[in-house]
């Protein structure tokens, strides 16, 4: 393997293996393969991940190139294996003999039971990283239980606390399958800084989630305070939070009492900083409606990005309220090179878009040089470097173990 590393790429010469699923594995991958790891996905034979069937195209979901998939497995190689065939252990194996971490997320018990638990193939290579990721934990009275995002933001409290407290509502996209892939790869890069190396890594996205609502979960534990939704509202502070303007929403956050002054101030509203209703950060929490009718007397009367102009050069955080398409198009975005674009996509004939990293290295965002893999693509090549000749491929292929 190869031993230089960049900046960009801190994790050249680290090999891999992603047996996951979906999302929070492979996203969990995806950012190692960014980092510069070489990311081998070993993938079902036939089906591969179930992602390659997923996304708003049924045409690429069709073709085993689903968006789901394309979003988060660019830079990785694909293998297919059978691993319920002795043929395919013992390639896994030789496979893990010669990397430095394997990833799956498989229901805990599933590896151990295919004879391919941490306890086993540590034997083949004692400084193995084992990261089992899953929505519970590996013990406990859930950890058998199955669970997707949709579950885990549900038993979280997640779902509690978002909306407008009509009933409890899902976060827009699967924030607990992200934040569990994130956790992974937090959790295995501080792995490969140990010495010595060897670790088996449990993450559990129920509690990647919690682990992130500390803010929350302090207030009931600390105050006392059950937690409920509040819509768009701060609840720490008022105003802040989402205004309409003459046009369209945004957001303002006024956290501080001299930002709070200073709004009134700007919007000609100086009478509201004598308003007993108001005079005190908790009397305006306690009043938060009253005074967002107050400040939209004014604010509907000219469009909102005359609104963020105006207060953010007066030292108060404001901001639109995008969709999607309207961030994605500006300057902000399209100056930084968030965005990559890939051709040469196995079975597609256009280029894509996907999304990089949220960060740059000394000036460099990290990004994967290559595409999404096609079912199986890198199989023989992986094969034959681990020293399979031809005719143990075409056998293994005609055995279904390939």
């Amino acid at each position: 393997m190869a031993t230089e590393i960049t900046a960009s790429a801190p994790l050249q010469g680290v090999r891999v293996l992603d047996l996951t699923n979906v999302l929070a594995g492979p996203f969990a991958c995806h950012q190692l393969a960014h980092l510069g790891a070489d990311v081998i996905k070993v993938e079902a034979v036939g089906r591969g991940d179930l992602a390659r069937n997923l996304g708003a195209s049924q045409d690429l979901s069709a073709k085993g190139m689903g968006i789901s998939f394309l979003a988060q497995n660019a830079g990785k190689r694909s293998l297919t294996l059978n691993l319920k065939h002795a043929a395919g252990k013992e390639a896994l194996r030789r496979l893990v003999a010669t990397s430095d971490v394997l990833v799956e997320n498989f229901r805990p018990g599933v590896m151990t039971r295919l004879g391919l638990g941490y306890d086993t193939l540590k034997t083949d290579n004692p400084t193995l990283i084992y990261c089992a990721i899953s929505g519970f934990g590996q013990d406990g009275p859930w950890a058998a239980s199955p669970a997707y995002d949709q579950i885990i933001q549900g038993a979280s409290g997640v779902m509690s606390i978002t909306g407008d407290g009509a009933q409890p509502t899902r976060v827009g996209y699967p924030i607990s399958d992200t934040i569990g892939g994130l956790t992974a790869a937090m959790a295995i890069s501080a792995a490969l800084n140990a010495t010595p190396r060897g670790a088996f890594i449990d993450v559990s996205m129920l509690e990647a989630t919690l682990a992130t609502m500390g803010w929350v979960v302090s207030n009931h534990l600390i105050g006392g305070v059950t937690p409920q939704a509040n819509g768009n509202e701060n609840p720490t502070s008022a105003p802040s939070g989402t205004f309409q303007a003459q046009d369209a929403p945004l957001n303002i956050a006024t956290n501080k009492d001299e930002q709070w002054q200073a709004l009134a101030t700007i919007l000609n509203r100086a009478d509201l900083l004598t308003d007993l209703r108001f005079t005190t950060r908790e009397d305006r929490k306690a009043n938060r409606h009253a005074l967002r009718l107050e400040l939209e007397t004014v604010l509907t009367s000219k469009p909102a990005a005359h609104w963020v102009h105006a207060l953010n050069a007066q030292g108060i955080p404001a901001g639109p309220v995008l969709t999607v398409p309207e961030i994605l198009a500006h300057p902000q975005i399209t100056s930084r090179n968030l965005i990559a674009q890939f051709d040469r996509i196995p079975g597609l004939d256009h280029p894509i878009d996907l999304l990089t990293t949220g960060f740059q290295i000394d000036n460099q965002r990290p990004c994967v040089a290559t595409p999404p893999p096609a079912l199986g693509q890198h199989t023989k090549d992986i094969l034959t470097d681990l020293g399979y000749g031809e005719q143990d491929i075409q056998r293994m292929a005609e055995e279904g173990t390939i």
